[in-house]
């Protein structure tokens, strides 16, 4: 009798992996355009319904879902209307636990669309819809890897968990966090969903800051008998752009990620325009590097807004913190998931794919911050801008879901299998 060396038998599993992928690649982009044609918008951020018919969709594939209803207050207090986290679990044995997690809320359309955000139209080898690629492909993506992973007949260890949430647009914590808070997932490993086929191992924090900014109104004619709110903003914002100019020599030690950027993307103030300015409120984005923590950031940024207005007579500075996401930082252990990815990844789509980080923020962070090692990867191209993301006709290549689900079918195995 002929013993297999581990080699061999790790070479069959991933023969057997392509195989199952490729003849499912019609059912399985036929998954991810049944999951654009629901919309999930966020804001407003009703997506129990989305979450409803993705559940049904998972269960017709023979995968046991569970739902884990978010109390509508919990909701609202995001900003949210309705969200339901769903989890799938399989168990092949003893062994590490992999957590597989997309989120399904997405950014609004907004204009310029040529194709139906919510058509899921297939022309020329790609589809088109709002979240083709981030990230309801990825509901594709890692339910099509679980099944291949179900169809080997080899004895397998450990757990493949898929989370799919609906909150990262709001900041993930009624998702991934509260998963993980509740105890209802403890895993060894996170793969969240990425936007383009390159490893990502680190990315920017953010801070979303509230300034208001309160003085005392007065008539247009006499200015002298106020405190004018608009001035005092105006110092606030000149120290801003002094800081966002500072900000750009600084540069991260991630490459992929840059620099730490300052935006005043919101003002309101003003009651009418005979009247001296009694009030102006204001929302900073200060984006965060890997290498910086969150709340010396927050106390920085703080002190900089009232050090700007503190010899300015009869005006008051309040600040709230809207959001504060801490970067997504290497891990002990991140190494093993990040071999087990890009060896694959090399070997799929015949060419060296970089780990490197990014400067958006996602809900990912959260599995980081639970002391889970993580990287972002899925469906994608390995330019983000090729897919449109969040844009007008946000689209992916079909060829491209299909090499992501290999990918990562074939990672979780060698993760499962020790074979890193």
């Amino acid at each position: 009798m002929e013993i297999m060396r581990p080699d061999k038998i790790r070479l069959e599993a991933h023969a057997s992996l392509h195989r199952f992928v490729d003849e499912h690649r019609v059912p399985s982009l036929e998954l991810l355009a049944e999951l654009i044609k629901v919309p999930s918008d966020n804001p407003p951020g009703d997506c129990r319904p989305h979450a409803v018919r993705a559940a049904q969709l998972f269960r017709s594939l023979g995968f046991e879902v569970e739902e884990h209803p978010v109390p509508e207050d919990l909701a609202r207090s995001v900003g949210m209307i309705s969200a339901t986290n769903l989890v799938i679990r399989h168990r092949f044995g003893p062994g590490p636990t992999i957590a597989l997690n997309a989120h399904g809320d997405v950014v609004a359309p907004g204009g310029g669309w040529t194709f139906d955000p919510y058509g899921a139209e297939v022309k020329d080898g790609w589809i088109y819809g709002r979240a083709a690629t981030a990230s309801k492909s990825d509901f594709a993506t890692y339910g099509y890897a679980l099944l291949a992973l179900r169809s080997l007949s080899e004895r397998l260890g450990g757990t493949v968990e898929i989370h799919l949430t609906y909150d990262e647009e709001a900041g993930g914590e009624i998702g991934p966090k509260r998963l993980l808070l509740q105890g209802i997932t403890r895993p060894d490993f996170a793969i969240c969903a990425g936007f383009t086929y390159l490893v990502v191992t680190a990315h920017n924090g953010c801070l979303h800051l509230e300034v208001e900014i309160k003085g005392k109104s007065s008539h247009a004619a006499r200015p002298e008998l106020g405190h004018d709110a608009m001035e005092a903003a105006n110092h606030v914002l000149t120290a801003l752009f002094a800081e966002r100019r500072r900000l750009a020599g600084i540069r991260s030690t991630v490459e992929g990620i840059g620099h730490p950027t300052l935006v005043v993307g919101l003002i309101n103030g003003g009651i009418n325009t005979n009247v001296l300015p009694d009030q102006v409120t204001m929302r900073i984005d200060r984006r965060i590097l890997p290498q910086e923590d969150g709340k010396q950031v927050t106390s920085d940024l703080v002190q900089l807004v009232r050090d700007s207005v503190k010899s300015l007579p009869g005006i008051r500075c309040e600040t709230r913190i809207v959001m504060l996401a801490e970067p997504l930082t290497p891990l002990p252990r991140q190494d093993h998931l990040v071999a087990a990815i890009k060896r694959n990844a090399d070997v799929v789509l015949g060419e060296e794919i970089p780990a490197i980080g990014a400067p958006i923020y996602t809900d990912a962070r959260h599995y980081c911050a639970a002391g889970v090692p993580t990287v972002l990867y899925g469906a994608g191209p390995k330019d983000p801008s090729d897919a449109n993301a969040h844009g007008p006709d946000e689209r992916l290549k079909i060829s491209d879901l299909c090499s992501a689900t290999e990918i990562t079918a074939r990672a979780c195995y060698d993760l499962l299998t020790g074979s890193t």
